[in-house]
């Protein structure tokens, strides 16, 4: 079984953040969330992986990434020039995929479930007649489905309709951006014309599989899911992975500061006269000076934090963070100052760019 990996598109609900960045390539507890899909597919067996990338966005996540051989898998770079769908990136990974089944993730997706199961559900399914299920889709319980693909279930269980964010929900169960398919999605998104908005639609792809008479499985995901794609979601992530990590302290601790409860903090950081509590997490490099790191914050390498509160926020690498009362559920961008400065009168001094968000209180 090989792995498909979607890091292409804009993100531009992350801007100003993705001008200068993949969105796969942000930090969840200061490790990218592209990464956290790798890793799901090597623990599940999966070392063939191809990774679709945007003109845009393809030369940082092969720096980051590499050959895969970090994470002991197999990388080969898939370019896709224009965002044409989902099942558009089936199409162009053919020759990757070969007839081999794959599993398909979207890679600005964070799961608490990991392949394993998944892929071992999938294995296991067998027809009456012995043949493979062609495809098995993972969804999960949404309170308002009106915003996702919906699946429609027949009371035996099966997959019966795929629908876009219809107005009247057959069901509460979303798609989730995790698919696996055998050789026969490709004979399917060939078929399929694009949609109204121009794209070749995966849901279109299995609806064609379903609608030729091949099984469709699925399974009801177990834990959370969230789309990154969001400022506040990708927070309420931070906060969930860090709600898992394990206490480890590389960095330099002095006598005046106090680490409390579950926190990480890498080799060649400082903290002085200050105080983390935990969950946490501190990147290597990184100095917090007379300051405040409070829960739910990750800190990437090569910052300066100094006379400072945070706490709930994400701050990306060689960001400074100086003289602040409290800075909190912020997302903040690489080698960013945020300083106030002391002048009199006081006054807000701002220099923002493109899709920039400030909120005050």
């Amino acid at each position: 079984m090989k792995g498909l990996i979607l890091s292409g598109g804009a993100g531009t609900r992350l801007r100003p953040i993705t001008h200068t960045s993949a969105k796969q390539l942000v930090p969840i507890a200061n490790k990218p969330i592209l990464f956290y899909g790798i890793e799901a597919m090597v623990a599940a067996g999966i070392t063939e992986i191809g990774i679709i990338i945007s003109p845009q966005t393809g030369e940082d996540i092969q720096e980051a990434v590499g050959d895969g051989s970090a994470f002991g898998a197999e990388v080969t770079y898939i370019p896709q020039h224009d965002p044409l769908g989902l099942a558009h990136c089936v199409l162009i990974a053919r020759d990757f995929l070969g007839d081999e089944e794959f599993v398909m993730y979207l890679g600005d997706n964070m799961l608490e479930q990991d392949l394993v199961g998944f892929v071992a559900q999938f294995h296991s399914r067998r027809d009456a007649g012995g043949r493979q299920t062609a495809a098995q889709i993972l969804l999960a319980k949404v309170d308002d489905p009106r915003s996702f693909g919906v699946a429609e279930l027949a009371p035996d269980g099966s997959v019966v309709r795929l629908v876009e964010k219809p107005d009247d929900p057959p069901s509460d169960l979303a798609l989730v951006g995790v698919y696996l398919f055998d050789h026969t999605i490709h004979t399917a998104v060939e078929a399929i014309e694009p949609s109204e908005r121009g794209e070749l639609e995966i849901t279109d792809a299995i609806q064609w599989l379903v609608d030729a008479g091949h099984e469709v499985a699925h399974e009801v995901l177990q834990g959370w899911w969230l789309d990154t794609g969001k400022k506040d979601p990708l927070l309420e992530c931070n906060r969930l992975v860090l709600d898992s990590i394990e206490r480890s302290i590389h960095g330099e601790v002095d006598d005046s500061s106090r680490v409390e409860g579950r926190v990480v903090i890498a080799a060649g950081a400082k903290i002085v006269n200050s105080t983390v509590r935990g969950p946490a997490v501190i990147g290597e490099n990184t100095t917090i000076t007379n300051s405040y790191v409070g829960p739910y914050s990750s800190v990437a390498d090569n910052c300066e934090v100094t006379s400072a509160e945070l706490d709930q926020s994400v701050i990306l690498a060689g960001s400074r963070i100086a003289n602040v009362a409290r800075l909190t559920d912020s997302l903040i961008g690489s080698h960013v100052v945020v300083d106030r400065v002391g002048h009199v009168p006081a006054g807000l001094r701002l220099m923002l760019g493109d899709h920039s968000i400030v909120e005050l209180e």
